[in-house]
């Protein structure tokens, strides 16, 4: 088992190399540059439409509720420790990268919905549609589509179900002396519950959970920053000038050289944001509505609120405090932080954020799989996956995951490629869908 998990972890550390975040961030930058900057002057009228009800549209589910299932996948463990991951061993520098990810993967998240509702296709349990169905119908890639389609179904049994139902009952065991098992089966019962439902109670699950939480972290979040307001601006300095310069060691603090903040800025921005991974256009595809556009605008605010929101606020309060310079576990991080400004009330904080944190996911990871399980095998294999899926969580939570880690992230990546492909191919495509949408609300 050893040998096994040292094999994927160098592939994992290969497919994760320079070469992939380059080809994730340059997408983000030719997409950016190709649809002229639109994350910074559409952003505005994006929101707006979050709410908007179109009558008549063919769907499942409505923007908002799309955007809530994306939402639930996203915002997640990479919220809480991918940005003390980041820091940890990249340096304040690593979050201005961090941010980086986020302005150019909007415009890569947007590129991914237009074509996810473009391309997508009625069924018999409602619409589907992602990177499997526009490399199929898109570009007549079928076989790339079924190669994408297997990562992610990978993908949904580690990253998006047993890291999270063990990040969940490891969070409950430390702070309530409750065992692993309980947390798996009170985590298998209530997302047995949900998916039986598919998308659509999904999205209504959704959409009650994902703005309760976020609503309650940032909250909590603005309470420190405005109790210590006069520490904001040294940890925004810290920042800027770490991002293009190394910061020494001090501490317990290693340091990290500027190819470090970079690296790990990217690689944690896209872990937590997820823009061209390919994973949310599932969601997007099953909108209710009558333009790729406008459910496209919806999807690009999703990594505005995980990244440049959620994260930016994870990121000022670690900062803020002085434990990040005393070295230590960058899983607990997050939670020393605001335990130090609030106390044992800081600490419950992040452990139920971690706890519906990672219960979003989990549902909509799940969505995401059922769909490529579906694009592989039929409709009729559905249940199927329900059932190994919601058996994984009792799983995930028992056991160690050192192996899911790494070979979560190595799913991920090679999820990546193809998504990445079909963007840049179809680049053209969504600049003419982009025009027509824009020209005709003029």
């Amino acid at each position: 088992m050893d040998l096994l998990n040292q094999i994927v972890s160098s592939a994992s550390s290969f497919v994760w190399g320079v070469p992939m975040l380059v080809l994730l961030v340059g997408t983000g930058l030719f997409l950016t540059i190709r649809l002229k900057g639109m994350q910074f002057w559409a952003l505005g009228p994006a929101f707006k439409l979050i709410f908007k009800h179109e009558k008549d549209a063919e769907g499942d589910i409505s923007h908002f509720q799309a955007l809530m299932t994306a939402l639930a996948a996203t915002v997640g463990i990479g919220n809480i420790v991918g940005v003390a991951t980041a820091i940890t061993f990249g340096g304040p520098g690593a979050v201005f990268w961090m941010w980086v990810t986020g302005f150019v993967g909007m415009a890569t998240k947007y590129s991914e919905a237009v074509l996810a509702v473009k391309y997508r296709q009625a069924g018999a349990n409602g619409f589907k549609g992602g990177p499997m169905y526009y490399l199929a119908h898109g570009l007549n890639m079928p076989k790339l589509g079924y190669i994408f389609a297997f990562f992610t179904v990978l993908a949904s049994f580690g990253i998006g179900n047993m890291t999270q139902a063990n990040s969940v009952a490891h969070a409950v065991s430390v702070q309530f002396s409750i065992d692993p098992w309980i947390s798996g089966i009170v985590l298998l019962t209530i997302t047995s519950l949900v998916m039986l439902g598919g998308i659509k109670s999904i999205g209504k699950t959704a959409s009650v959970l994902i703005p309760f939480m976020i609503v309650i972290y940032v909250v909590a979040s603005l309470l420190i920053i405005f109790m210590h307001f006069d520490k904001v601006g040294d940890a925004f300095g810290l920042i800027f000038y770490h991002a293009l310069n190394p910061i020494a060691a001090g501490g317990g603090f290693l340091g990290a050289a500027v190819a470090t903040a970079i690296r790990f800025g990217i690689a944690r921005g896209v872990f937590s944001n997820e823009s061209g991974l390919g994973s949310a256009p599932i969601a997007a595809a099953a909108a209710k509505t009558n333009d790729p556009v406008e459910q496209a605008l919806v999807s690009m605010t999703q990594t505005f609120i995980d990244t440049l929101v959620v994260c930016t606020m994870t990121a000022v309060i670690i900062l803020m405090a002085p434990v990040w310079m005393n070295g230590g576990s960058a899983a607990e991080l997050t939670l020393k932080s605001f335990e130090f400004f609030l106390g044992d009330t800081g600490a419950l904080i992040v452990v139920f954020a971690t706890i519906l944190f990672g219960y979003s996911t989990i549902l909509g990871w799940s969505y995401y799989g059922e769909r490529a399980f579906e694009y592989m095998f039929g409709e009729k294999s559905i249940k199927l996956y329900r059932v190994v899926f919601v058996s994984f969580i009792l799983v995930g939570a028992m056991m160690e995951l050192k192996f899911v880690w790494n070979f979560s992230d190595l799913a991920n990546g090679l999820m990546a490629i193809p998504n990445l492909i079909a963007l840049l191919l179809l680049s053209k495509v969504i600049s003419q869908e982009t025009d027509r949408y824009f020209s005709s609300i003029k």
